[in-house]
């Protein structure tokens, strides 16, 4: 005769050596699926972020008109540093308000402004120079240059060649001490 005990005991024995899901693998299911919940998310607002911009893109170049300028100097700095209108600075974003912008100081007529640069163009943009710009609001789109083209070509220095040319410099600083 088998005790009621005994049967319970032997019941759990068996389900465990049966081949039941292990506990790893239950939980390597669920991280597949938060990842795959993940991914489909950043999908949809991936999609709707391209759409946004691409609508204000269109706002942007309707607005646009050529302008000509002279550029007195361009820097990466934070918004509020920037020198931009108060309302601006109220009406951005709070990471806006964080990230450091492309921003360039500029002569229009007799003013001398403060404008936002595309990421793109910001590079290419000449200081001590006069420009046409395509201007939309303070966010400048497009640059073209007036007296001759605009140099696109921009060399930035490696971090050896920064490197080569500090030891450079030094090297002639501690001989010119010697002597």
């Amino acid at each position: 005769m088998v005790h009621s005990g005994n049967i319970a005991a032997a019941a759990t024995a068996s389900t465990e050596s049966s081949g039941g899901i292990s506990p790893v693998f239950i939980v390597l299911i669920i991280v597949a699926a938060v990842l795959v919940g993940v991914i489909i998310l950043l999908y949809v607002l991936g999609k709707k972020a391209e759409k946004k911009k691409a609508e204000q893109d269109e706002q942007i170049a309707a607005a646009a008109q050529w302008v000509t300028m002279l550029v007195i100097d361009k820097k990466r700095m934070k918004l509020k540093d920037s020198g931009l209108p108060s309302i601006v600075l109220e009406k951005a974003p709070k990471m806006a308000r964080l990230a450091k912008l492309p921003i360039v100081k500029a002569k229009i007529g007799p003013k001398i402004m403060s404008l936002i640069s595309d990421e793109k163009i910001f590079d290419t943009i000449p200081i001590k120079k006069e420009i046409k710009a395509s201007v939309s609001g303070l966010y400048i789109v497009a640059v073209k240059g007036i007296r001759g083209s605009i140099d696109t070509t921009v060399h930035k220095k490696t971090f050896r060649e920064k490197m080569m040319e500090k030891a450079a410099y030094y090297k002639a600083k501690s001989g010119k001490g010697k002597k």
